[in-house]
């Protein structure tokens, strides 16, 4: 699958106004955010004065020391060395106690974001699965189905990590900085000093070594994808590369789309891998000359062994916020880039229910294209002054060259598309006066691509009509011809299609949805005649099934084949648009034109 998804490191265009969105999304959620955030900083508080109580522990213990040093130096006998093991007691009871609630605090948090996170993503999934239901077909003609899945699935995916650990990491991160800084410098000013000065390397690490280690990664995931897709293709495919003996062609290719996510993904490891080891460096580097310094004012009395034992636990503790910092810098700019590309969605134009107000008429027909003309693309007019009367009960072929607009009559009949002007009518009625879902519960359509979801045989009959009874469901197989190869399944009506139904064959999967369109008993139906791959006793078949499901109904039947629609009892000729004939088969052959033309090509080898 192509990787559409943005790689970390994507830069949001509109931050503040996405960020603001997501806020939004965020609200009803805020008392959770404010608990979490009070036991963040509880957390981090605990975590900061921590060290300087231990390091009492620490002096109390010196003193002793120091004190029966002295007392030795005065030629006086000690039996033991003279420490207030009680107050030690105390002081490290007190630091086990504030560890534990530290800890509990942090899971706290960490269960109520958990929980807070995952409702907002749900909100959100909620919101774009609902928008996709009101996006025109257009949208999906315009947009790669990997690229909606990828904003449905990884960008999501994004926000919840964001919400449930980064947002509480970055608030944690910024107080753990200012409050180990403030702790170092109420313990002594000129040891801070010496802290912060190997900020400057930091700065260097951070701001050369990660950004560039993010843009290996941000590569690394977009070749990842190349060669996922390649992989799936090369699968999906693998008898057409034999039969065509492409083995050591689909070898290369997929050779030169692994070097290159190889060039990358080394370079993102090895660069990567140098951030720990150079941010120890400088811990180290910081360790040793607060340790150096340290000692000196030990020695000189200006502080005690406790604050430095402290101080050099605050300086393992102040690197840790400031990498940190940087790499949800980067995470949370490619966050904001996964919200913006779901706003971009929800902000889609929506399907219009347009407001015609055209007279009803008393007729027989039941569709009647007036006029009507219909374009694609600005300046590119497709459908130009499409006039068609159907009566009830007819059927109707619709014949004509590849993209002669044969499908295009269906989109507007569908209204999946609107139409530019003229007028399609329903019983005499505007079909633009129905609201979409209650134009389409008068259709149903069997495609050419016979369309399957993973579930049982039943249940994806039964998707013609929810309300159906059992014995209609099997009533309806029956009629479709599909009841006989069904039966023999070992699991009858419950043996489960996989994702693609290919478990069974594919004139199988098309008996199916004819069975699933005799179930929704439509007064419209549309058939796109999809025989041509079947065998011929399935041809038969399905032939058979389609003739049954015609009878009685309005019926509109896109012919690939012209050998198929010889009884239809209208037959229109399209193409670039405009129908050119019309008639039944006989008439129309008489008249020696375009439809005489297309069949008798059929016969001399020319596919259409």
């Amino acid at each position: 699958m192509h990787n559409h998804g943005k790689g970390k490191g994507a830069k949001a265009e509109n931050f503040w106004s996405a960020t603001w969105r997501l806020v939004k999304y965020v609200k009803p959620w805020m008392l959770g955010i404010v608990f979490t955030l009070i036991m963040a900083i509880a957390a981090v508080v605990l975590q900061i004065v921590t060290p300087k109580i231990l390091g009492e522990a620490t002096t109390e213990i010196y003193k002793g020391v120091m004190k029966a040093f002295v007392m030795k130096k005065q030629g006086l006998h000690i039996s033991s060395i003279p420490i207030d093991f009680t107050a030690v007691g105390h002081i490290l009871i007190t630091v086990a106690s504030l560890y534990i609630l530290a800890a509990l605090f942090n899971v706290g948090q960490q269960f109520i974001m958990t929980y807070i996170s995952q409702k907002v993503v749900y909100q959100l999934r909620k919101d774009l699965k609902a928008k996709l239901e009101r996006l025109p077909i257009s949208y999906y003609d315009t947009h790669s189905n990997g690229d909606i899945m990828s904003r449905m699935i990884n960008d999501m995916d994004n926000i919840s990590t964001m919400l449930q650990t980064n947002l509480t990491q970055f608030i944690t991160s910024v107080l753990l900085f200012f409050g180990v800084l403030y702790m170092m410098l109420t313990i002594s000013f000129s040891l801070t000093l010496v802290a912060i000065c190997t900020l400057p390397l930091i700065g260097i690490i951070v701001g050369v070594v990660a950004p560039k280690s993010q843009r290996f990664f941000s590569k690394q995931q977009s070749h990842l994808g190349d060669v996922n897709s390649q992989v799936e293709e090369n699968f999906a495919g693998h008898t057409i590369i034999k039969t065509f003996n492409r083995e050591e062609e689909a070898i290369k290719q997929f050779e030169e789309q692994n070097d290159k996510y190889y060039s990358y993904a080394w370079k993102a490891q090895f660069v990567s891998s140098f951030m720990f080891p150079l941010m120890n460096f400088v811990k180290n580097l910081n360790y040793v000359f607060v340790a150096i310094f340290g000692g000196i004012k030990v020695a000189a009395g200006a502080v005690t062994l406790g604050n430095v034992q402290a101080f050099l636990q605050y300086v393992n503790m102040f690197n840790q916020p400031i990498t940190n910092l940087a790499n949800l810098t980067n995470t949370i700019q490619s966050t904001i880039a996964s919200a913006e590309r779901i706003f971009k969605i929800l902000d889609e134009p929506e399907m219009q229910d347009s407001d015609v107000k055209l007279a009803h008429e008393d007729t027989n027909d039941k569709i009647k294209f007036e006029d009507v003309n219909f374009r694609y693309v600005e300046d590119n007019p497709l459908i130009k002054d499409f006039n068609l009367d159907v009566p009830k009960g007819t059927t109707v072929a619709i014949v004509g060259p590849t993209g002669a607009g044969k499908t295009t009559i269906i989109n507007l009949l569908e209204r999946f598309y609107d139409i530019d002007s003229g007028s399609i009518k329903l019983d005499g009625i505007d079909t633009r006066e129905y609201s979409r879902s209650e134009l389409r519960s008068h259709i149903s359509m069997v495609l050419q691509d016979s369309w399957l979801f993973t579930g049982t045989i039943f249940d994806n009959i039964k998707y013609g009509n929810a309300n159906a009874t059992d014995e209609e469901v099997y009533q309806a197989a029956k009629e479709a011809q599909a009841d006989e190869f069904i039966e023999k399944l070992p699991d009858g009506y419950n043996t489960v299609l996989n994702e693609d139904a290919s478990n069974v064959s594919q004139g199988q999967r098309q008996l199916i949805t004819i069975a699933r369109a005799f179930l929704a008993n439509p007064e419209i139906l549309i058939l796109d005649e999809a025989t041509s791959s079947v065998d011929t006793r399935t041809e038969s078949l399905i032939q058979d099934a389609m003739d049954r499901l015609i009878q009685g109904r309005t019926s509109f039947v896109v012919a690939h084949r012209l050998s198929t629609v010889q009884n239809a009892e209208k037959i229109i000729v399209m193409n670039h648009g405009q129908i050119r004939e019309t008639g039944n088969h006989k008439t129309l052959m008489e008249q020696n034109g375009f439809y005489a033309d297309l069949y008798n090509s059929q016969f001399i080898g020319n596919n259409l």
